[in-house]
């Protein structure tokens, strides 16, 4: 029996990422080694297919995904909505990403705005869990994002998350797009003047 086939196995009946020692646990006949191998050898098996589906390490642990290229023909046998946030739910839930542990005192000085129903609702989504109480006058409690939240934005950790300079790069407009428009019919050319030749013919 090959190991890669039962780690495979195992994968499609999983309902969540399982980690290498979790992997260790179940088939605790193999050595760590082996399994190490054999899920190398998986990862390559879909590389080399070019398969439809792929074997990533996300939140802590491996998980069969879908690549993100297919993404439309998936959602046309499934009809699934993806998941969707508001703006004062992706702003919160980005401050606990980046700032935690954190209050929900913070989290509102950040925002600038009561924060209690979005906190609440992030709990209840699963993507936010209460880390314990801070040591301050009042015992507030600290928040921080949990392994769902890794495994629903396809993050290995938390060291996945995008930088700042990353993100401001993606919002920076290319210097071809700011590009004032060119006064047309003020050229500035004197009657009579040949204009340079741009192309040839």
């Amino acid at each position: 029996m090959s190991l890669s086939a039962i780690i495979e196995c195992v994968f499609f009946t999983a309902e969540a990422p399982l980690s290498l020692d979790r992997l260790c646990e179940l088939l605790h006949e193999f050595e760590r080694d082996e399994i190490k191998a054999a899920l190398n050898v998986l990862v390559q098996s879909c590389d080399e297919r070019d398969s439809g589906i792929h074997l990533v390490e996300v939140a802590g642990g491996w998980q069969y995904r879908t690549r993100p290229g297919y993404q439309t023909y998936v959602t046309r046998h499934i009809k699934a909505k993806s998941a969707k946030f508001s703006q004062s739910a992706l702003e919160t839930l980005a401050i606990v990403a980046y700032r935690q542990p954190i209050t929900r005192a913070e989290v509102e000085h950040l925002r600038g705005v009561d924060c209690g129903g979005v906190l609440k609702s992030l709990l209840e989504k699963r993507l936010v869990k209460i880390l314990g109480k801070k040591d301050i006058p009042g015992r507030p409690l600290i928040y921080g994002t949990s392994k769902e939240f890794l495994e629903i934005f396809g993050l290995k950790d938390l060291k996945s998350l995008p930088t700042l300079k990353e993100i401001q790069a993606l919002e920076d407009v290319p210097h071809y797009e700011r590009q004032e428009e060119l006064p047309l019919g003020q050229v500035g050319v004197s009657e009579g003047e040949d204009l340079p030749l741009l192309f040839e013919a």
